[in-house]
């Protein structure tokens, strides 16, 4: 086992939105925020090149104080009163986010790598550190929403940590956030560099709930809330022993022969009309192979007629139903659930039907992103809790390699939080040829299988 890796703090301080530059401000929760009340903190690292300067560290808190003037949110508390009052998000001036500086020694360009080599309880030095949550007088939660680092990798670069809570952003809503920070920081704090139409939209007012859904999931969460660990801090050491982490590519080439295999066998095997996207086949790919990767006896039949699940969110900002700016700060996603029985996933046709299902899934939007809706938060404690799914975080929509501070684009994306709940990450390729990265950790045996499945997969296809 690796020795555990500490990391020499430089620099430890709060960063708010300038004084008196946002009044106090309360957001309610909307029924799409409630879903993820229960999830862990998200976590990002982009890591940039870059030969640090000494002006760069203050310009970066600067340029960060600019930006959440305008992402206030980020600096705000979740706050969670006894029930039955509903949580909400409650903003006060001098509000501040955590903002650490440290040192690291470890090797930068292993880091920014491919493969595995690297302890993923190592990168736990590069998750900040969450703050507390406080309690108020009334019994009252006080949960922070948002802590950031950055690492510093002498004359090598740099890895900027970022930790959030969900229920606070979706991940459209975040890259925004980062983005215009970028954006803010390569302008030298010109806060002018963000035009009017790239603010973001905190107007809750357009999201109507015909259904009733508020009143559901806030039922659902008082359910959970009982068992809910109000202290988002905990680390993951214990799930992520004995794991290794890879990113797998699947370039442009073989991702449009991908499309067309899937797209030519969905028409022999099925009729009626078949989505297809790079999400789609990416997701059906991954999702099958990851399956594969765990069986350990493959005579073993006696569960092959058991339910797995594939989990994705679906942003709903466009949909006829919502119309939401694209630039809506908060949540706006669907939470879809893809059934699939075990023995046609690891059937001859496994990706094709897995492609199919999902891409069903996926037009079924098209009809009304509401419908099951009801059921989102209670689906998922039935579905987590049989241990058969897997999730995807991230799409190549987000662009995450869009991400520019004035150093180019990142040599690396990474979301931490996926290695220790078995999901996998999907992001645009590092190189912009179009694409798409895969990162994911499992045991090192199901890995060496799953690695061997997904190279002979694309060498397949050429």
């Amino acid at each position: 086992m690796a020795q555990s890796h500490s990391v020499k703090v430089i620099d430890r301080v709060q960063v708010s939105p300038p004084p008196g530059s946002v009044p106090t401000t309360y957001l309610p929760l909307t029924f799409f925020d409630f879903p993820w009340l229960l999830c862990p903190p998200m976590e990002q690292f982009p890591y940039p090149t870059l030969y640090l300067t000494n002006n760069i560290l203050p310009i970066l808190k600067n340029s960060l104080s600019l930006t959440l003037q305008h992402f206030f949110p980020l600096a705000s508390n979740l706050m969670c009163p006894p029930s039955p009052q509903k949580p909400y998000i409650l903003y006060k001036d001098g509000d501040s986010i955590p903002f650490t500086v440290v040192e690291s020694m470890l090797d930068f360009d292993q880091l920014i790598g491919d493969h595995a080599g690297v302890d993923l309880r190592e990168l736990q030095c590069f998750v900040p550190k969450w703050p507390p949550t406080r309690v108020t007088s009334d019994d009252t939660r006080v949960v922070p929403l948002l802590a950031l680092q950055v690492a510093v990798f002498p004359n090598s670069g740099i890895c900027i940590g970022a930790k959030f809570c969900h229920v606070v952003a979706d991940g459209m809503a975040f890259s925004h956030f980062m983005k215009s920070w970028a954006s803010i920081f390569r302008s030298r704090e010109d806060i002018a560099c963000l035009e009017k139409s790239m603010l973001p939209s905190h107007d809750r007012s357009g999201i109507k709930d015909p259904l009733g859904l508020e009143s559901i999931f806030t039922k659902d969460w008082w359910n959970w809330a009982s068992s809910w660990d109000y202290d988002l801090g905990s680390t993951y050491d214990d799930q992520l022993r004995d794991k290794v982490g890879v990113t797998f590519t699947i370039g442009q080439t073989h991702m449009e022969r991908l499309k067309d295999l899937v797209s030519i066998k969905c028409m022999e095997n099925y009729p009626g009309q078949v989505h297809v996207s790079t999400f789609v086949v990416a997701c059906a790919f991954t999702w099958v192979n990851m399956i594969k990767s765990q069986e350990k006896d493959a005579s073993d039949l006696l569960d092959n007629d058991k339910v797995y699940y594939f989990v994705f969110p679906a942003d709903c900002r466009h949909r006829p139903e919502v119309k939401l700016p694209a630039t809506y700060f908060g949540n706006c996603l669907a939470v879809c659930y893809v059934p699939a029985k075990k023995s046609e996933l690891l059937g001859e046709n496994g990706i094709i039907m897995a492609a199919r299902e999902i891409g069903k899934k996926v037009k079924e939007l098209e009809s009304g992103v509401f419908v099951g809706a009801e059921k989102w938060i209670s689906k998922w404690k039935e579905v987590s809790e049989q241990g058969r799914l897997v999730t995807v975080a991230g799409s190549p929509k987000l662009r995450a390699y869009d991400t520019d501070f004035g150093w180019g684009r990142p040599k690396k994306t990474e979301v931490p939080h996926i290695y220790a709940s078995g999901s996998f990450h999907l992001c645009e390729c590092r190189d912009g040829g179009g694409g798409v990265e895969i990162g994911l950790a499992l045991p090192q045996d199901q890995m060496d299988v799953f690695s061997g499945i997904f190279e002979q997969g694309k060498q397949n296809l050429i």
